[in-house]
């Protein structure tokens, strides 16, 4: 035998091949598959969420205002001004009507009373249910000049977003500066609803204001607002936190910022006639009475109607409404008079 068959050996050796990579089991590829499409419901679900919660904060942001439909000449024979002006901030523009006091009068009126009518949330300054005109008209022939003007949400001209009393205090008091430049020495905030909540937020930043009427007031704040977006659509309370987060994106503005309690405990030195209806559905009476509580001006007063409801307490009652505002601002004005503000 030779000596390589001695060291040939009996079976060759075997060949290792890399393995193959094996496949899943069918069962983890359904999970997967099951993980991936939860996954992706779950983010279409948050999706939809913001995206309604973002059209709700819109929808509060910028509320649908129907136009200004006629002027104080073709509703009431009254004879006014186109005015304009900034805002105090500088952010927005206040457009609106001067009534002087007596037909033919130019802005620079004979009369030194004037009072600012600050109208209500999802209207405009023709506020038609309370009714604004005859309020108006009213006024004028008590020779007062008579601002109105619409707030920014209510501006079909220079439109901007609600924040609940935070830009438009400051609509509002650049109204008061307007009419204390153009010659008023006795400047009166006649406000409604949001537009009487404002006027409160505005007291707080200046001493040019000489006494407010308060009708329906609604003192804006996440709670509050919450409570009025649930009249229109039910949601659970869960919403508020999104709702609050979303907001901003639309005004700008943290409606937690807005001074709610503050207003609700402060004691102004202006005399505040306060008027509430216990069956008013969004703004509770007690906020009403609890403001009025903490004034000590001796002017100052509150009315709380017996059944009545939200900013309808002209129309509801108006003999009594006219001959108590009158006698109010008969007050005020003998007040200032006697302090040597106004010419007796």
């Amino acid at each position: 035998m030779s000596s390589s068959a001695l060291h040939t050996p009996l079976n060759p050796p075997l060949q290792l091949e890399p393995p193959l990579s094996s496949p899943l089991p069918r069962r983890d590829t359904r999970r997967n598959a099951l993980v991936a499409a939860i996954s992706a419901g779950a983010a279409l679900l948050l999706l939809l969420v913001a995206a309604f919660h973002g059209y709700i904060a819109w929808m509060v942001a910028y509320p649908y205002v129907a136009p200004v439909h006629s002027n104080p000449m073709e509703a009431k024979g009254l004879a006014y001004e186109d005015v304009a002006f900034p805002s105090l901030s500088g952010r927005t523009t206040v457009s609106g009507w001067y009534i002087p006091a007596s037909p033919g009068r130019s802005i620079q009126s004979e009369s030194e009373r004037t009072i600012v009518l600050s109208h209500g949330y999802g209207a405009n300054r023709e506020e038609t249910w309370v009714p604004m005109y005859d309020l108006a008209s009213l006024l004028h022939r008590l020779n007062y000049n008579v601002l109105m003007f619409d707030y920014g949400y209510a501006s079909q001209q220079y439109r901007a977003p609600a924040t609940g009393g935070w830009e438009e205090s400051q609509q509002l008091l650049a109204a008061v500066d307007y009419v204390r430049e153009s010659g008023s020495k006795e400047v009166v905030v006649w406000g409604f609803s949001m537009g009487a909540g404002t006027a409160l937020q505005a007291a707080l930043q200046t001493d040019a204001i000489d006494a407010m009427i308060l009708d329906s007031t609604f003192v804006a704040s996440p709670d509050t607002l919450f409570d009025n977006v649930r009249n229109i659509i039910d949601l659970p309370r869960l919403s508020l936190p999104l709702i609050e987060k979303l907001l901003p994106l639309w005004t700008g503005v943290d409606f937690n910022k807005i001074p709610a309690e503050q207003v609700l405990s402060t004691n102004y030195s202006i005399p505040i006639y306060m008027i509430h209806g216990t069956m008013d559905a969004k703004a509770s009476y007690q906020s009403a009475e609890t403001i009025a509580a903490r004034q000590t001006n001796p002017l100052s007063r509150e009315w709380i109607v017996n059944g009545g409801q939200h900013e309808l307490l002209f129309r509801q009652h108006p003999k009594e409404y006219i001959q108590r505002a009158a006698l109010f601002l008969s007050q005020v004005n003998q007040s200032l008079e006697q302090e040597g503000r106004l010419d007796a």
